[in-house]
């Protein structure tokens, strides 16, 4: 792959349009999302952090950063690139896309890049102001840190891609993160350590993809894991390359796309 056969020019046009959109709605895109984690940072951390115990040496408020984070930076992901592939759908202007000469992974780049990067700004504005409210934080692995960041905002960027691809409504643009990925995210150890559960709901909660996000993202903070660190990235990538090759698959075959 070469500069001469990439359409740097697509790709930055789209890129800068939907980061343009981001700009636009302050409110929406960045306000709403980090006052909701505020509260959860308010009660869990203030509140009932206070009379937690202290898990793996670190501070309940402390410990539920991570976790807090990571399920922002999920939901964010999926809505952002989700909404930004299906409004050109509901409006008609998708066909305008698929007739440019612009290939469809220029397409997939531009999208997925500038719902990644608003996921990215949101979680590194969480955290910033996560140490007003929780001054017990610290990064062990900032290396790590952000490279769980980068890679968990653009995988679920992707999979909202593919959210926004099948959804046929606006009502199924809502249905998986709401009713999949936000209990799992939950139920993954957000809270609390897995640790903590008994043996058989430790292996079952093993199942839940999100475990190892939150593992290996609050593993880069504090140090400790419920799962190894290269299980986690493993998990990562594999879940990645899925996203990667279902995309692939979607505009070869045309699903969804041209009808």
């Amino acid at each position: 792959m070469t500069a001469a056969i990439v359409n740097w020019h697509a790709i930055r046009a789209i890129y800068l349009f939907e980061m343009a959109r981001t700009w636009r709605t302050p409110l929406q895109s960045i306000v709403s999302p980090v006052i909701s984690t505020s509260l959860y940072f308010i009660v869990f951390g203030g509140a009932i952090g206070s009379h937690m115990p202290v898990i793996g040496g670190v501070p309940y408020g402390a410990f539920i950063v991570p976790g807090l984070i990571m399920l922002s930076l999920l939901t964010q992901s999926i809505a952002n690139a989700s909404f930004a592939i299906y409004f050109p759908k509901f409006t008609g202007t998708i066909y305008e896309l698929l007739s440019a000469p612009v290939a469809w992974w220029e397409a997939v780049i531009a999208y997925v890049g500038a719902a990644a990067t608003k996921s990215i700004l949101l979680g590194l504005i969480i955290l910033l102001t996560a140490s007003f409210f929780v001054p017990e934080i610290r990064i062990e692995h900032p290396f790590f840190m952000l490279l769980f960041l980068a890679l968990t905002a653009t995988t679920f960027s992707l999979f909202g891609f593919i959210i926004g691809i099948w959804a046929d409504g606006f009502e199924r643009l809502q249905v998986v993160p709401l009713l999949i990925v936000t209990p799992l995210t939950f139920l993954g150890g957000s809270f609390y350590s897995i640790d903590m559960l008994p043996g058989f709901w430790r292996t079952v909660a093993l199942f839940n993809p999100v475990v190892y996000l939150i593992s290996g993202f609050r593993w880069s903070f504090y140090g400790v894991a419920d799962v190894g660190l290269g299980v986690s990235l493993g998990m990562t990538l594999v879940f990645l390359a899925a996203c990667i090759a279902v995309v692939g698959w979607i505009f070869r075959t045309g699903y969804r796309l041209k009808n």
